[in-house]
């Protein structure tokens, strides 16, 4: 497993924020990480990429513990906020070769090029950041997290304020990542983005993970509707509500 979780626990005073959270994630896998504002969702990923400690519980990244080997950890990860951490006075291109310089890696230049290419930015390369359009930036902001070649990327609400048009980009570069063996944790509040993307969606609510499975499988936990001889399969959406809506969430 890339990412193990078990009994993560994390508390601000009096306000309990995460209660037990355990999950697994596969090698070349998308997990997503479903669920409201205020869940635990991104301090679920603060932990796992050493920002945050934990109060209880355990967590391992590409086989290093979050608590005792948060530099091999940090190593092994890129991270991708809500906000594209984006320079947008510099060009692409320069956007690109400074995270590689920073990096200490050899080739910045072609180490940019390849990056542009890989995520359809070679035109743009060379204009502001300033002038991308929603998708775009978001693209060179993943881009930017991936020089390093990191084997687990975590996306915290990768497509949070961006039209259709460039949530489909963003979902499609995601897509090609997993192809391609990184192990993709996401984080959203948005059902059809957790549908279309992942192999596995964790549903977390009031700070506990209620269900965890494949799309198949969370569509396994409502019956059928049939109407007029026509099966209508439930989507994620009558999942979610179903379980959040009916105290499932309260359980442990």
């Amino acid at each position: 497993m890339s990412i193990r979780v078990h009994g993560l626990e994390k508390s601000y005073k009096e306000l309990h924020v995460l209660r037990g959270v355990e999950f697994e994630v596969e090698q070349g896998s998308i997990f997503a990480l479903l669920g409201s504002n205020g869940a635990g969702k991104t301090t679920v990923v603060r932990i796992l990429s050493t920002l945050l400690k934990a109060d209880a519980g355990t967590a391992t990244v590409n086989g290093y513990d979050v608590a005792t080997q948060a530099a091999d950890v940090r190593e092994s990860i890129s991270l991708t906020g809500q906000f594209a951490a984006v320079d947008e006075i510099l060009t692409g291109r320069e956007n690109l070769v400074l995270v590689a310089r920073l990096r200490h890696l050899e080739d910045p230049g072609a180490i940019a090029d390849d990056l542009l290419a890989r995520f359809a930015l070679t035109d743009a390369g060379g204009r502001r950041a300033s002038t991308y359009s929603g998708g775009m930036r978001r693209r060179l902001d993943i881009a930017m997290s991936l020089i390093g070649s990191s084997p687990v990327i975590f996306l915290d609400e990768p497509t949070a304020g961006l039209d259709p048009e460039a949530r489909i980009e963003v979902w499609q570069t995601v897509k090609e990542l997993a192809r391609d063996g990184t192990t993709v944790l996401l984080t959203t509040q948005y059902l059809d983005e957790a549908e279309q993307l992942a192999d596995r969606i964790a549903i977390l609510h009031q700070g506990r993970i209620i269900v965890n499975g494949t799309l198949a499988e969370l569509r396994q936990l409502l019956p059928p509707a049939k109407i007029e001889y026509v099966e209508k399969q439930p989507t994620l959406e009558d999942v979610f509500l179903t379980l959040v809506g009916d105290g499932l969430g309260d359980r442990s």
